[in-house]
């Protein structure tokens, strides 16, 4: 995802847009949208990628009933009966200035039984485009659009499709795209013109190819079929995680959003693959000096099996010399609070987009500073292609990312970082976009982003 838009939708009610970059740093007031946009990000994941219903009211956000997202204006006649939201997806391998442009998907919620529903979803690039009805418990109506014209036509529910298309057809916008394929010109088509221009008043197959290959990214992301990765869907971190325990038992590895379930899963390295567990005790370890917060973590097994308990003891050291080992639940907050984040950071295989609610929250400002380098070395990965969307009220960690552009932090350019300021206005929330320049300067600042820090710095100083 490269961007990301809403309208009518909590706190946003005329069209906001924001950029999305491998690190995206959402910062304002409390209670200015950042969380929802955070929660949307997900739905939309849902909605587009995995064809389902999105749960507005999963962990660690809850939105409420549609009543509760709607956007409202404090003037009750006026409000819209549906929200909006669209994602935009970029090739990361353009050959040609057409596919450079954004492909977006964007789609309409209303009600139904008092939760918010997907009801129409619209893929397009550049004046192609796909339209899906979903109000209808079948494939529906599907329109198509090009600058030649708009067509439309009725999907049918029972086909089956080539071996070919299977994948894309076990999607309601996938069998959309087959009776694409399959137009034919002399048979009896179910398409029928809504408009189009005079030299061209009829659906023919060139405008059907064209549709098709306009509308799809050529980079690695896809929005017209479900992705195969399991992990591939965002990842919500809570802003509280799990509290730490003195022993553990061994308990689900799937992951949540408290982290719950990140001792067992180190203690399942440690004893199933040493060489995994090698590399991540490394890693974090080095984090942990870093950050100030232990030099060595250890998995303490009560058992010589994977059901036995287990305890997590850090240590810290004096110079050359090792201090005494501690369990997890004896030392500081903040330890037990950053373990979980920083596993989830780390592993190879989780998600590709990660969702992340304060995670300053019980650290030290050099901690939160460390964390900051953490996420560029992360987002700067190019082989991970991550991106790493971070709501934050730290200037540590802001300042830490910015200026990892000009030390040459982790492979950071300009463009890899995306500042979003949330900014009350009455009733609404508008996003300001704010870049980064290659000296770690902010970019388009407006004029509210560093005025509470100013005028607290005059205060402190009797101006």
């Amino acid at each position: 995802m490269d961007s990301i838009s809403v309208s009518n939708y909590r706190c946003f009610g005329e069209k906001q847009t924001a950029r999305l970059a491998p690190i995206t740093l959402l910062v304002g007031e409390n209670s200015t949208g950042k969380s929802s946009l955070m929660a949307m990000i997900r739905a939309l994941w849902d909605a587009v990628y995995a064809d389902r219903v999105p749960n507005f009211k999963e962990e660690p956000f809850d939105l409420g009933s549609f009543d509760e997202i709607l956007h409202r204006t404090g003037r009750g006649s006026e409000r819209a009966d549906s929200f909006t939201a669209a994602i935009g997806v970029r090739s990361s391998r353009s050959q040609s200035r057409a596919h450079s442009e954004l492909t977006q998907a964007e789609v309409e919620f209303r009600s139904r039984q008092a939760a918010p529903a997907p009801i129409r979803r619209r893929i397009s690039n550049e004046g192609y485009w796909v339209e899906q009805d979903l109000s209808e418990l079948n494939f529906g109506e599907v329109r198509f659009g090009s600058p030649q014209g708009e067509w439309r036509t009725e999907v049918p529910v029972a086909l089956e499709a080539p071996r070919a298309y299977a994948a894309e057809a076990l999607t309601p916008l996938g069998m959309a795209l087959w009776s694409l394929r399959l137009f034919e010109p002399d048979s009896d088509s179910r398409f029928s013109v809504i408009k189009s221009r005079p030299e061209s008043p009829e659906f023919a197959p060139e405008i059907a190819e064209e549709i098709l290959q306009r509308i799809r990214p050529i980079g690695d992301q896809h929005l017209l079929t479900p992705h195969p990765d399991r992990w591939a869907r965002p990842f919500a971190g809570a802003p509280t995680r799990s509290r730490p325990r003195r022993t553990y038992d061994p308990a689900r590895v799937a992951p949540d959003s408290e982290g719950d379930y990140v001792p067992t899963y180190l203690a399942w390295l440690s004893l199933h693959d040493p060489d995994a567990w090698k590399h991540m005790k490394y890693r974090l370890e080095a984090f942990g000096n870093a950050a100030g917060l232990f030099d060595e973590i250890v998995v303490r097994r009560l058992g010589k099996t994977a059901s036995h308990p287990f305890q997590i003891q850090v240590r810290k050291f004096d110079g050359r010399r090792k201090g005494p080992l501690h369990n997890l639940a004896d030392v500081g907050y903040g330890v037990s609070q950053m373990l979980p984040l920083a596993t989830e950071l780390m592993r190879d295989d989780s998600s590709r987009t990660i969702l992340i609610q304060q995670p300053e929250v019980h650290l030290h400002p050099s901690a939160e500073a460390a964390l900051g380098s953490l996420l560029c070395e992360i987002a700067g990965n190019r082989r991970s292609d991550r991106r790493l969307i971070v709501e934050t009220h730290s200037d540590f960690i802001i300042d830490r990312v910015r200026t990892s552009v000009c030390h040459e932090v982790g492979n950071l350019r300009p463009k890899d970082i995306s500042i979003l300021y949330f900014e009350r206005d009455g009733h609404d929330v508008t996003i300001h976009n704010i870049g980064v320049d290659k000296l770690g300067n902010l970019i388009d600042t407006p004029r509210g982003y560093r005025q509470f820090f100013l005028n607290e710095l005059q205060r402190s100083i009797n101006l």
